[in-house]
């Protein structure tokens, strides 16, 4: 039996305004390229779209940066105002130099200047922060599209992080709706009788790498991909699904404590 996953990009959304309704863009997006969604079908947003949507757009020239922030812009050579829209939404500096800016978010997140971005953001001095809630916003992302087309979905919001040890960003799942973003393979056995041990596979994050051979980094325009025929998916209900996702300082064999 073959098994075939298809990764289908939508290019139609257009540019997202503040209060959009990012459900029916994706909808109507569908209809526009004759696509019909399917259950079991898992979209992924790129959560730059959510962040506009949902006002998460700052002008740095509006911000006062803090004596931290000032301080913390000398070691890493960042604009002061920069600096003060990521310390907003982090709990913990874990590297500022100027190499990198490592930040533990408040919601747990750990990720570089804690997800504050300039790419795909019109205007010189406004960045978009990431939604504020992402597992919500995946939660209304999907209702609001079972709610249109009488299809249940899944929903990943998709962020691009770099990866410790590797070369190269990948995507990875920030927020959640509609299936469970790890299959657990610990006491199956493999094809020669062996009990595996070790075999916890971030499921979400490999949907969420996949979506981007479509959706792109730059100017591709295509925020949103459907990816299909995924036989491994298992449904789950309920918000803080992406949780499950982080390791958390106890389990961080690299937090220095």
């Amino acid at each position: 039996m073959v098994s075939l996953v298809s990764v289908i990009g939508l290019n139609k959304i257009g540019l997202v305004q503040p209060h959009d309704d990012i459900s029916k863009l994706i909808v109507d997006a569908a209809k526009a390229e004759e696509i019909e969604l399917s259950d079991f079908d898992v979209v992924v947003v790129s959560q730059k779209i959510i962040s506009k949507s949902e006002g998460q757009l700052v002008d740095i020239l509006t911000l006062k940066p803090s004596n931290r922030a000032k301080s913390i812009a000398k070691r890493t050579k960042k604009d002061p105002r920069v600096i003060e829209l990521i310390l907003r939404d982090s709990k913990e500096v874990m590297k500022a130099d100027r190499e990198a800016l490592v930040v533990r978010r408040k919601d747990g997140l750990i990720c570089l200047n804690a997800g504050v971005d300039k790419s795909n953001v019109d205007g010189d001095t406004v960045y978009a922060l990431l939604p504020k809630n992402p597992d919500k916003s995946a939660v209304k992302i999907k209702n609001g599209i079972e709610g249109l087309t009488g299809k249940e979905v899944a929903v990943i919001v998709a962020d691009t992080y770099s990866r410790p040890h590797r070369v190269g960003q990948v995507e990875f799942t920030i927020g959640l709706a509609g299936l469970e973003p790890i299959i657990d393979y610990r006491g199956r056995k493999d094809l020669f009788g062996y009990q595996l041990h070790y075999k916890y596979v971030g499921f979400a994050d490999e949907i969420a790498a996949a979506a981007e051979l479509v959706m792109g980094q730059g100017v591709e325009r295509t925020p949103v991909a459907i990816i299909r025929g995924l036989s491994r998916m298992k449904r789950a209900s309920g918000t803080g699904l992406s949780k499950k996702l982080l390791l958390g300082k106890k389990r961080d064999i690299f937090h220095s404590s």
